[in-house]
């Protein structure tokens, strides 16, 4: 089975918290070339001492880190690694259009990708879907991931955007329980995934 990327949680009040199953130095023996780290208002230090630790390609900001905070991160960092900054959707209102909006136009020249996921009271997965249709109100000016309650059930749906996704974000809907995928259930969904890309090139 071959994923493009690999998500290790590193917010500590997630029940996916990568830290209470494997250590730093078991990540980094893991050879692939997507390992992504997930981080919610970290401090710098602790994120890039993580990502070296572990040897992470990818960084995901989760949190509300500000403008002069990617800024001084993408320094800290090594060149190779890639920053993704998530933008957390709730309603479908003129408040999150305006939300989206500053989002993209402030952090697009900060980060390498943006990555769409359902708000909730609590930051992490909801395994919830938000309204998808608000992503063709705007030109987003970098590949996206989009996440947020994906499952076989609403896939078909990602047809309907304009702006097709880079790769989609698969969670809570595939696991046994959280942190537990269900391995035999993602391999059903890949293949059929690429079926349907298969189609849709032909």
């Amino acid at each position: 089975m071959e994923t493009d990327f690999l998500g290790f949680i590193f917010y500590e009040k997630s029940p996916r918290y990568v830290l209470d199953r494997l250590s730093l130095e078991e990540i980094l023996k893991i050879g692939h070339p997507g390992k992504t780290g997930v981080f919610v208002n970290d401090g710098i230090e602790k994120i890039t001492d993580i990502t070296e630790k572990a040897g992470l390609k990818l960084i995901q900001l989760h949190g509300d880190e500000s403008e002069d905070f990617l800024i001084e991160l993408k320094q800290k960092l090594q060149p190779d690694v890639t920053l993704i900054k998530v933008i957390r959707i709730g309603n479908n209102d003129d408040e999150t259009r305006e939300k989206i909006k500053c989002t993209l136009n402030s952090y697009r020249s900060l980060v390498n990708y943006f990555l769409f996921d359902t708000d909730g009271k609590a930051f992490g997965g909801t395994g919830k879907q938000f309204d998808w249709t608000l992503l063709n109100e705007f030109k987003i000016p970098l590949p996206y991931f989009l996440s947020g309650g994906i499952s076989e059930e609403n896939i078909e749906n990602i047809c309907l955007l304009n702006q097709q996704p880079f790769a989609i974000d698969i969670n809570s809907k595939f696991e046994l329980k959280p942190g537990d995928k269900d391995l035999e259930k993602i391999k059903k969904f890949i293949s059929k995934e690429s079926q349907r890309d298969d189609l849709t090139k032909n």
